[in-house]
This record gives C-alpha cells, sequence and structure tokens, in this order.
C-alpha cells in the first residue's frame, strides 16, 4: 500500500467525559441510551441543559502543575495520560523526541478568559497567568510538559472539527515518518458565562426540554437545537512496524481520512461539501460505501444541520444508504465542539474492538427529511461483523472532515 495511505494503528485510548473516565462502563451507558445531559445554571442566565464533566483536577495533577492550568488543559491532561497508560506506554516514551502532540481545541481556555474579564469588571488584579493560560496552544503545550512529549507540539482550532483535523494530521505525519507515536487529543470547557451567553445569542442552542436528559434529539422531529458539553478524548496513534516492535496490538485502525470545505457559509452547512469530505476519506482508505457499517455522524440535533449530513450521506451511498446503521452520541453526552471529533473516534473505535453499534440515545421517530438511512436508537445493537465504521465532524467556517477506522483482527 501506498505510504500516503497507510493504515494507522490506534493503541491505546483515553476519555474525560460527561459520562464519566472509565471506557467500560462509559460504553455500557452508551449502549443502553443514557444520557449525561442535565439544567445548567451560570450565573444570572437562565438554567440551560448542558453536559458537564465531574472532574476534580486535584486528584490528577500536582499543585505545581494546577498554577496557571485552564479547566481546559487540565482535561487534556488527564484524557492524555489515561491513554498513553491504557497503550502500555507508561511511565515514559523511550524516545521522546519522537513523539508528537495534535491537538484540537475550539475555543481554548474560556475559562482563564472569563476569569480576567471578572476580574476587570470586579476591579480586581488581571490574574498574572492569564496569558499562558487562556492561549489556544496551552492545552497541547501542558499535554507536552507532563508527559515529556519533545516532538511536534501542535493545535488545531477548527471550530466542531478542531480534534478531527488533529487526528488527520497527526496520521499523516505517522505516516511521513516525522514521529513514531502521536498522541491526537480533543479538549474543551467553555460552560462559563460569556460563552453561554454568546452561542445563546446565536440561537443555536436546545431550550430545556420537559425531559431535561433529552433535551439533545438529533434527527427527531422535533430537534430543537444543540447541546453544549465538556470533555477531552485522546488517541494514541502508531506507525504499524512500531507497535509491533514493541508488542502492541492495534485496538483499531485508521484507514483513511478526508477534509474538504464548503466555502459556502460561516455557519451553514452544504451536502455537497460534506459528500466529498466523505468521498474522499472512502478513496483514502481503499472501501467503498457498502464497506462501511456504522457511521458515528455529526448530528448536533440542530433543525438545520442534521437533514444537510444525511442528504451527503445519502449522495454518497446510494441504493446502499439504507443500510448504513447510524447513531449520534452527541444525545449522550452533548456537543464537546474541539473535542466532539476524538470523543466521537473513541466511540467509533470502540463500537469495532466491541463489535456493538451505539445509538442515538432516546430516539423514538425520525424526521422525515433525515429518513432513508438505519437510524439506531433508542438503545445499541450488537453488530458482530461490523468492520470499517466512519466518524464525520463539521464545522463553522465549512471544514467538514471524515474519519475512516477499520476492525483489527489482533484483539
Amino acid at each position: 500500500m501506498n505510504a500516503r495511505h497507510e493504515p494507522v494503528a490506534v493503541t491505546g485510548l483515553g476519555i474525560v467525559s460527561p459520562l464519566g473516565h472509565e471506557l467500560g462502563p462509559v460504553w455500557q451507558r452508551l449502549m443502553r441510551g443514557d444520557s449525561a445531559i442535565s439544567a445548567l445554571q451560570v450565573g444570572d442566565l437562565p438554567p440551560l441543559p448542558a453536559a458537564t464533566t465531574a472532574f476534580d483536577p486535584a486528584q490528577w495533577l500536582t499543585k505545581m502543575q494546577l498554577v496557571g492550568c485552564d479547566r481546559v488543559s487540565q482535561l487534556a491532561t488527564v484524557a492524555a495520560r489515561l491513554a498513553v497508560t491504557d497503550a502500555g506506554l507508561a511511565p515514559s516514551f523511550t524516545d521522546p523526541t519522537r513523539v508528537g502532540i495534535y491537538l484540537g481545541t475550539g475555543m481554548g481556555g474560556s475559562g482563564s478568559i472569563e476569569a480576567g474579564y471578572q476580574a476587570i469588571a470586579g476591579g480586581r488584579r488581571m490574574p498574572p497567568l492569564t496569558v499562558p493560560a487562556s492561549m489556544t496552544n496551552a492545552a497541547a503545550a501542558q499535554v507536552a510538559l507532563a508527559l515529556n512529549a519533545q516532538g511536534p507540539v501542535l493545535t488545531y482550532a477548527v471550530a466542531c472539527a478542531s480534534s478531527a483535523v488533529a487526528i488527520a494530521e497527526a496520521a499523516h505525519a505517522l505516516r511521513r515518518g516525522d514521529i513514531d507515536i502521536a498522541l491526537a487529543v480533543g479538549a474543551e470547557a467553555l460552560l462559563v458565562r460569556g460563552t453561554l451567553t454568546a452561542w445563546q445569542a446565536l440561537r443555536a442552542l436546545a431550550p430545556l426540554h420537559d425531559d431535561v436528559a433529552r433535551s439533545c434529539r438529533p434527527f427527531a422531529p422535533d430537534r430543537a437545537g444543540l447541546v453544549l458539553g465538556e470533555g477531552a478524548a485522546c488517541l494514541v496513534l502508531e506507525r504499524a512496524p512500531h507497535a509491533q516492535a514493541r508488542g502492541r496490538a492495534a485496538c483499531a485502525w485508521l484507514s483513511g481520512s478526508g477534509i474538504s470545505c464548503d466555502a459556502h457559509h460561516l455557519t451553514q452547512p452544504a451536502a455537497a461539501g460534506q459528500a466529498r469530505a466523505i468521498g474522499a476519506a472512502l478513496q483514502a482508505s481503499g472501501l467503498r460505501p457498502s464497506d462501511i457499517g456504522y457511521c458515528n455522524p455529526h448530528g448536533t440535533g440542530t433543525p438545520t444541520g442534521d437533514p444537510v449530513e444525511c442528504a451527503a450521506l445519502r449522495a454518497v451511498w446510494g441504493p446502499d444508504a439504507p443500510s448504513l446503521a447510524m447513531g449520534s452520541t452527541k444525545a449522550a453526552h452533548g456537543h464537546l465542539l474541539g473535542a466532539a471529533g476524538a470523543m466521537e473516534a473513541v466511540w467509533t473505535t470502540l463500537a469495532l474492538l466491541r463489535g456493538e453499534i451505539p445509538p442515538t440515545a432516546g430516539l423514538a421517530a425520525v424526521d422525515a427529511a433525515c429518513a432513508g438511512l438505519d437510524h439506531v436508537g433508542p438503545v445499541g445493537r450488537s453488530a458482530p461483523t461490523l468492520r470499517h465504521a466512519m466518524s464525520n465532524s463539521f464545522a463553522f467556517g465549512g471544514t467538514n472532515v471524515a474519519l475512516v477506522f477499520s476492525r483489527s483482527m489482533d484483539r
């Protein structure tokens, strides 16, 4: 196979999510159709549905590591540590100069920016470490410091596609031979007053539903908007020879990726652009649409976005579209924006590893505009023959990313 399209091994996974931090129990919750969405009250804002992450950084990081470290960096660092341990690479790398960090985040250090503005408004001193805590590349730098990773340390800020782009770029770096190990991370921590107010002004957020846990309803006829969440996820990626040399079997293979831009509108999606990214990912992986047994869609629950994505999938799959199983995990953990691509890549990997497909939690009926595909819900489904799966991430600004993963036969 051409080195440009060589599959990359996924050898470790780590999450800090609204559903929990242990892969096994979280997966069980996903399959049951549980939801971590609850009512969130911030300051004088009206209650909003959101997916918060129960996370005490003091349990994971030292006092020195917490100094000048925004919540987004804390989440990223812990997810990366968990993934490195899961990959059998802890406590240290053999050659740190051959380890790269590829991190995606949409909003960066929102908490530190918020605290700085609050200090000014209250006539207090600006926290002196506001700049290093809030800069967009802070999370990647903190991960590198915590793990002594001395290769490329790069940050991708591409809105909701940020960490999906990071995964694709990490794989390209591995295929080029730039590094031996890549930590592909997504992190987001934006549940603060200023950011929530801005999203409210955009009128993209779902209101509180009578059943708060079902406020995010992708593909449903009564869907009313997205629900924000926070968290982090990390995938350890390696070239096959490196993983084999250290006796590590792959959890799954990243077979290919595709990236496109709609060049259409800052916030409105376009099916043609999404279809191009999906088609490019299939071509890079050497697979046909009918080879893909499961798609973890972008599926945010917005009135406009869901039908456009379904149209793109139907366009690529053609007559095979009714056989494409799909379930949006955002119904369970909200939309993690820049962290969504990595978090959902973890779920896609686990689907292949476990032979199961997670659902769109709570989905009882499908909007006619989203029909023509095999929607999984309200609970998950056994899929012992699942061999290939796709994860989609589509962003404000028009960037579209599709990642194709394949089952490892070594586990």
